[in-house]
């Protein structure tokens, strides 16, 4: 499977009276897009910011990221199972507005919900702060069902993103980023000599606002899954959880996963990369047990020799990531784990809610509670009420002048278990 990433840079953002891009400008119709919101009957108003780096803005409750995309060519279409039917993607070529974001914020679906600061000491901790983004500040009707309001936000996010991926589909790209990978069989023969490494992708599906789609399936009801890595580029997984801000998998950071990256970088190099499996994070022992079974299985039918495993979310799902770990250390797959830490604002307290001997290989995001003080800013999209009651923040958290004390866990992105970060833990 060959999927082409057409990368079109956007370097500027601007309200305008046509949506198009420009010599790498964004530009957006501000009245047209918050038309185009408000269509879905949950939505009682929508108000479409602009949020550039480097300005002095705040961003809060922020529900998810998504990146803006269009598929030019090939099977399938953006975000199948929301926007578009559920054809296979992972093929073709799909045109990417690189540096752009949409962003999503309103009244508060779920405490989960996080922070981006456009500059300051914030900033340095998230990657939106580096994107040109487009925010929808979203009001759903009176009396929405809590799960309505997630789903009628999500969908915001989504459709949004098409609507301005549509103007980068007849733009040459700056950049076209190429990913191909032979079937399983077929790559292990073409490398016999190289470790055979495989990708097991944990996926939050937990219920209670904490749940992942593939091709628009709530990933509870599956059983863990084989997936070609070119899909999750294509838009196959869209999250839909209020996780903590700091390890959410944002839209955007499944559509840009820097495991899968990385391994197809060293695919031929010094491992085999054989594939992706999905798996998901449940809450009964019962369903751990089962989804930890058949992700090892789907792993050894690969012929894995190593395996690296990323989690998503902390507490609950740190059992289900070294239950993975031991069930494939014992079948003699070996075994890197990519997860962040809740080791108490000192440092001091245990790391995970689980631990394994079994567990020797451990790169750390970070740890999640430490405090940042952010100063006050000039703009605020949103509700800066919120910060009292958001994870990571506390009664007191907001101060008079509009200042914030907050551990990382409320910043989007800060301890991303999949590397996609600037925070590391280290082991003296």
């Amino acid at each position: 499977m060959r999927l082409e990433l057409g990368k079109i840079k956007i370097s500027d953002l601007a309200f305008g009276p046509q949506t198009k891009v420009e010599a790498g400008t964004l530009y957006v119709n501000q009245a047209e897009l918050e038309a185009l919101i408000l269509e879905d009957p949950a939505l009682k108003s929508c108000t479409v910011h602009l949020a550039k780096p480097g300005e002095k803005t705040r961003i809060v409750p922020v529900k998810d990221v998504v990146e803006p995309r269009c598929k030019v060519s090939g099977p399938g279409g953006p975000f199948p199972g929301f926007i578009s039917k559920v054809n296979p993607v992972g093929s073709g070529r799909t045109h990417v507005l690189s540096g752009a974001a949409v962003v999503t914020t309103g009244k508060i679906v779920g405490f989960q919900e996080g922070i981006i600061d456009m500059s300051g000491p914030g900033a340095d901790y998230t990657p939106f702060s580096k994107t040109y983004n487009v925010v929808l500040d979203i009001e759903p009707v009176e009396g929405i069902e809590q799960y309505a309001h997630e789903r009628a936000v999500r969908l915001a996010g989504l459709k949004t993103a098409v609507y301005l991926g549509e103007a980068g589909k007849d733009i040459k790209p700056d950049e076209i980023e190429v990913y191909e990978l032979d079937p399983f069989t077929e790559a292990a023969a073409k490398h016999p000599n190289l470790p055979k490494v495989a990708y097991l992708m944990m996926l939050l599906s937990q219920g209670l606002l904490h749940d992942t789609f593939v091709y628009g399936v709530d990933t509870k009801k599956l059983l863990p899954t084989i997936i070609h890595p070119n899909e999750l580029f294509d838009g196959a997984i869209v999250s839909g959880n209020c996780v903590s801000a700091c390890d959410k998998n944002t839209t955007y950071h499944h559509l840009n996963n820097p495991v899968v990256k990385e391994l197809y970088r060293r695919h031929g190099q010094d491992i085999c990369f054989l594939g992706v499996v999905i798996s998901n994070e449940n809450v009964t022992l019962e369903d751990k047990e089962r989804s930890s079974g058949y992700a090892t299985k789907l792993i050894q039918m690969l012929g894995a020799d190593a395996a690296v495993i990323s989690e998503e979310g902390f507490g609950n799902p740190d059992a289900d990531l070294i239950m993975n770990c031991e069930r494939l250390e014992a079948s003699g797959i070996k075994t890197v784990l990519l997860t962040d830490e809740y080791a108490g604002r000192d440092g001091a307290s245990q790391s995970l809610a689980d631990i394994s001997p079994q567990a020797d290989a451990v790169v750390s995001a970070g740890n999640a509670n430490e405090l940042i003080q952010l100063p006050p800013m000039e703009t605020v999209i949103g509700n800066l009420a919120v910060t009292d009651v958001i994870a990571g923040g506390f009664e007191g958290s907001k101060a008079a002048d509009g200042s914030l004390t907050v551990e990382l866990q409320a910043i989007m992105g800060a301890t991303n278990e999949l590397g996609f970060g600037y925070v590391r833990g280290i082991n003296y």
